[in-house]
């Protein structure tokens, strides 16, 4: 059974930092794809920003420069550092894991959440 549980959420000022973490259990972590994804009250989910096993990053437009993704695999952990945060970046914010299957599939697990809050 894959464990996914989040910290780090909380409420901070316009400008202000949160990490965020994401400790992982029940998988073998360091060949898992992991994510951060958030959704914002009436809005879709969107993903945040994404690293891979072999340590590839993607960032959705907004957070390029601003957030961070980082993972350390001796601690089936993954991070997201966000700073210059904004208003518009509250939402849940939800750990995403992809753990390979077979040949070609993979397997989807996803944390609880936890809320991020910036006030203006």
């Amino acid at each position: 059974h894959v464990d996914l549980v989040e910290s780090g959420g909380g409420l901070v000022q316009a400008g202000g930092s949160l990490r965020l973490s994401c400790a992982a259990s029940g998988t073998i972590f360091e060949r898992n794809d992991m994510a951060w994804y958030r959704q914002a009250p009436g809005k879709q989910r969107e993903l945040v920003a994404s690293i891979t096993s072999g340590g590839s990053l993607k960032y959705l437009d907004s957070v390029k420069g601003r957030f961070a993704i980082s993972r350390d695999n001796a601690k089936n952990t993954v991070y997201l550092q966000m700073n210059s945060l904004k208003s518009k970046d509250t939402a849940v914010y939800c750990c995403n894991a992809n753990e390979p299957y077979g040949r070609v599939g993979k397997l989807t697990y996803w944390g609880q959440g936890t809320q991020v809050t910036v006030s203006p």
